[in-house]
Formats: C-alpha cells, structure tokens, sequence
C-alpha cells in the first residue's frame, strides 16, 4: 500500500513538471503537430493522422496470411486410375510449423526482455493417411474425406535474455510437439454412363 501511494505521488510530481516545463520551453511541438495535422486533415477531406504501431498491422497480416494459407480444406478433382497415388502429397511446411507452436517470443521488449528461437530443427513424420468411402457432402457433392495428420518435432535452443535490473541470459534446448492435418476432399467420380 505504501509503495502505491510513493508511486502515484511520483507520477503526479511527473505531470505536474510536465505541465510548468513544456509550455515554457520555447518549442510548441504538441500545437504545431496539431496544426499541420488539422491542416492536411481539412485540405484532403479526411480525419486527421492517426498513428497505429506496426505489430497491429502485422497481427492483421498474419491473421490473413494463415487464413489463406493454412485454415482453408481444398477440394480435390477426382483421381482416376488403378494407379493413381492416393497418399498424402503434400506435408507441412517449415512455416506452417513454426505457426502452429505456441508462440512464447511474443510480448517481450528490445534489449530488456527478450525470448529467441536458434537452431531451429523440424521433423515431420506422417501418422495417418486415409480415405473415408465416398459420401455426399453439402456445398460439395459426392466426396470422399481424405486424412493426412502429421506429427511435427521441433528441436531449437531457447534463448532468454534481460538486460534490466538484473542482467542475465540463459539458453535452454526445447522439443516442442505440434500436431497438423492435412484433411482435404476428393470428388467422386460418377458411374459410367452409356
């Protein structure tokens, strides 16, 4: 409770110097910045600049990026042929792995608390590969669901690094399991018609 009470008192020390100084100081920065916003605002007809940090950008990138990529289920043309590979094709991908694992690096500050990923080292091993009977499906029609789950090992060396109050650095050497499927869909074919 003391230490509350010590800090707000000190934050409202802060304020208040802030307050008799920046006017004071000769540099009108705040008014100015103001003004030439105000200005560029009313001349294109838009709001004034609004300054947005690049993580939010980048959260909404990634966010469309893995939706693109990796949360869609393709929708395969049938395949024809006593031949024909009926196996999975086609398994994760470096990042698709590194996006599936809990991301323990995020949320750290530069050069005061940092969490990073070396060595990294990724082995993919197919756990199950079949094929359902064919089956109508809505939106679709006639499929089959094929499934293909992977089981993903990740090796890397975890580093953990502060430089204050107490500066230190460990590195620790992680397996991280991660779980993938690759289900898709695989049209089926009709009967033969004369």
């Amino acid at each position: 409770m003391y230490l509350l009470k010590q800090r707000t008192k000190q934050l409202w020390l802060l304020a208040a110097l802030a307050m008799v100084t920046l006017p004071n100081s000769g540099c009108n920065i705040l008014a100015w910045s103001t003004h030439v916003a105000w200005t560029g605002a009313s001349f294109y007809g838009t709001t004034p600049l609004i300054p947005v940090t690049p993580y939010f950008s980048q959260q909404i990138e990634d966010t469309y990026w893995e939706e693109e990529r990796y949360k869609k289920v393709p929708i395969l043309d049938p395949v024809e042929g006593e031949n024909a590979p009926l196996f999975c094709l086609d398994p994760p991908s470096p990042d698709e792995v590194m996006r599936a694992l809990p991301d323990n690096t995020a949320g750290g500050v530069p050069f005061l608390a940092e969490t990073s990923r070396n060595n990294v080292r990724i082995v993919v091993e197919p756990i199950v590969d079949r094929i359902d009977e064919c089956r109508f499906i809505p939106q679709v029609g006639p499929a089959r669901l094929h499934h293909c789950h992977y089981k993903c090992t990740i090796y890397f060396k975890e580093t953990k690094r502060s430089h204050w109050p107490v500066p230190f650095t460990t590195t620790d050497q992680v397996e991280e399991v991660v779980y993938i499927d690759h289900d898709h869909l695989i049209r089926c074919t009709g009967p033969a018609t004369d």
